[in-house]
C-alpha cells in the first residue's frame, strides 16, 4: 500500500509540473518585460550575487570535465553569446527619469526570446528522452545538442544574459542619477 501512496504522489507532482510549467514560463516573460523601478542597492546585490553565480557555474562546469568532455567548452559558448544578448538588452532597454527616480522596461522580444529558449530546450528534453526510450537505451549522439554541453550551454546563456544585463543596468541608472541630480535630463 505504501508503494502505491508514493507513487501516487509522484504521478500527482508531475501533473502538478506539467499544469504549472506554462503558467510559469509566462509569468517569466511577464516579469521580463515589466516597467522597473531602479533601486541602487538592489541592482549591485544582484550584480554582485550574479558574479557569485557564474563563477561557481564555471568551477562546476569545469568539474563536469571527468563525466562530460563538452561541459566546459558548452559553458563557455553560452556566456559569450549571453554576454552578447546582455548587451544588446541594455541597449534596447526603454529607460524614464521621473521625480520620483529612474524606470527601466526590459525589451518584451528580448524576454520573449529568453523564455522560448528555455520552453524549447524543455521539449528537446523531451524528445531526447522519447528517443533514448525507443532506442532501448542506447543515446543518440548524432543529434544537435543532443550532450550535457548543450544543457549548459543554455544556463551558460541565461547566466550570461542577465549578468551583462545586471551590470549595465547598474552602470546606465548610476549614470542617469548623476546627470538627474545635475538637473540635466
Amino acid at each position: 500500500m505504501p508503494i502505491v501512496l508514493v507513487l501516487l504522489f509522484v504521478f500527482l507532482l508531475l501533473a502538478l509540473w506539467v499544469v504549472l510549467l506554462p503558467l510559469s514560463l509566462w509569468q517569466r516573460y511577464r516579469y521580463g518585460r515589466a516597467r522597473r523601478m531602479a533601486r541602487s542597492w538592489l541592482l549591485a546585490l544582484n550584480a554582485w550575487s550574479l558574479l557569485v553565480s557564474v563563477a561557481i557555474f564555471m568551477a562546476v562546469s569545469a568539474f563536469g570535465l571527468f563525466w562530460w568532455p563538452d561541459s566546459l567548452a558548452g559553458a563557455g559558448v553560452g556566456l559569450a553569446a549571453g554576454s552578447l544578448l546582455g548587451l544588446l538588452g541594455v541597449w534596447l532597454t526603454r529607460w524614464e527619469v521621473a521625480p520620483q527616480g529612474v524606470f527601466y522596461q526590459p525589451n518584451a522580444w528580448l524576454a520573449l526570446l529568453l523564455v522560448a529558449i528555455v520552453a524549447g530546450r524543455i521539449v528537446l528534453g523531451f524528445v531526447q528522452m522519447a528517443q533514448y526510450w525507443q532506442s532501448g537505451g542506447v543515446p543518440a549522439t548524432h543529434a544537435l545538442l543532443s550532450g550535457h554541453g548543450s544543457l549548459l550551454a543554455v544556463a551558460g546563456l541565461l547566466l550570461g544574459y542577465y549578468l551583462v544585463y545586471a551590470w549595465g543596468v547598474k552602470w546606465r541608472v548610476a549614470r542617469l542619477q548623476r546627470l538627474r541630480g545635475h538637473g540635466v535630463r
